[in-house]
């Protein structure tokens, strides 16, 4: 069953590409594999798929010792102060940086190792219930990053409000890649926006239309999940 929506995911987003014109492979998949058992993510390993997206530390530290080298764990909940010296090592990618505080930890642990790579969390609706920092504020949050050791930019990522149409996504995916333009030009190597993480089981596709690089899929590949949450 995971081989069989594997595929169909991979489709979808293929179709997308072909829609506005873009090459498949600029658009990586990232499973979401929160609350998904080590056999559940075997399978899809088998299937081909090597890079997951966690949402909390504490539920991934296992999968990703169990699961051993050769895959790609990036990051995608809210990132605790307190749990990022478990992170560093484990995880590739950080996708929702949000504060400094978060980037000084990161630093702080990094130390002696190679940069994480961080997306930076951008709260484009404004949504009290969200994290990420405001659009307003990208431009400043930059300049601040930017003398910060022991990360490097890679771009933005957003989660637009829940939508039942995934057309009236668009604006927020819109604005994100706006954004991003907007932006770019302020940062110089090793430093970019180049990656847009947007887009969700319901939305991928138009948020591949706007420019996603990355798209986050759990419930397409694994099915709906359980209300959970570790302590």
């Amino acid at each position: 069953m995971i081989r069989e929506n594997l595929e169909r995911v991979r489709e979808r987003i293929e179709a997308a590409c072909q829609r506005c014109g873009r090459d498949p492979s600029q658009v990586k998949l990232v499973a979401v594999t929160k609350t998904v058992d080590v056999e559940r993510i075997r399978e899809a390993i088998l299937s081909g798929q090597k890079c997951f997206g966690e949402n909390y530390v504490q539920e991934a530290l296992p999968k990703i010792n169990a699961l051993g080298p050769g895959l790609e764990w990036h990051f995608i909940g809210h990132l605790q102060t307190n749990k990022v010296k478990h992170a560093v090592g484990a995880f590739h990618m950080i996708q929702t940086l949000d504060r400094i505080p978060l980037a000084r930890e990161l630093e702080k642990r990094c130390q002696g190792r190679e940069p994480m790579p961080v997306l930076i969390q951008v709260n484009v609706a404004k949504e009290p219930t969200k994290f990420g920092i405001p659009k307003e504020q990208l431009r400043g949050f930059l300049e601040e990053l930017v003398e910060i050791r022991g990360i490097v930019i890679k771009g933005l990522m957003t989660i637009p409000p829940l939508c039942e149409d995934p057309e009236d996504a668009r604006p927020y995916f819109s604005a994100l890649r706006e954004l991003r333009d907007q932006m770019a030009p302020f940062l110089s190597p090793p430093h970019s926006l180049d990656e847009l993480s947007m887009g969700m089981t319901s939305d991928m596709e138009v948020a591949i239309e706007e420019g996603a690089t990355m798209v986050r899929v759990g419930t397409a590949i694994f099915g709906p999940r359980p209300s959970h949450k570790p302590q």
